[in-house]
């Protein structure tokens, strides 16, 4: 496939960011530029947050550290926890059950 633009680094409401990617290139499932994407790679969190900090490549970094396949549950999780995306893009995110049980309340 070709080029995939990379996505707008995602800023929380309460300051909180994360760049979110996922493509060929990254640490996504599936492994294309087109997605959903059940997973996705995170790079970079602005600081530590407790739903990532097990998929970090160096746990003892966890600023300097990237995040591979973590399940679009968990990226909605982390948002959530930060008080909701106020900046930035995702890239496209499989929709799962808790997804909608969230949009229904």
């Amino acid at each position: 496939m070709g080029y995939k633009k990379q996505c707008e680094m995602v800023v929380c409401a309460d300051g909180f960011s994360m760049s979110v990617q996922a493509s060929e290139r990254n640490y996504s499932t599936p492994k294309d530029d087109v997605g959903p994407y059940l997973e996705v790679e995170v790079g970079f969190p602005s600081s530590y947050d407790f739903f990532l900090h097990k998929y970090a490549e160096d746990p003892n970094n966890p600023t300097g550290s990237v995040y591979g396949y973590v399940p679009a549950d968990t990226i909605m999780l982390c948002i959530d926890a930060h008080g909701g995306m106020v900046g930035g893009e995702l890239p496209p995110l499989v929709k799962t059950e808790i997804d909608e049980e969230h949009e229904q309340q």
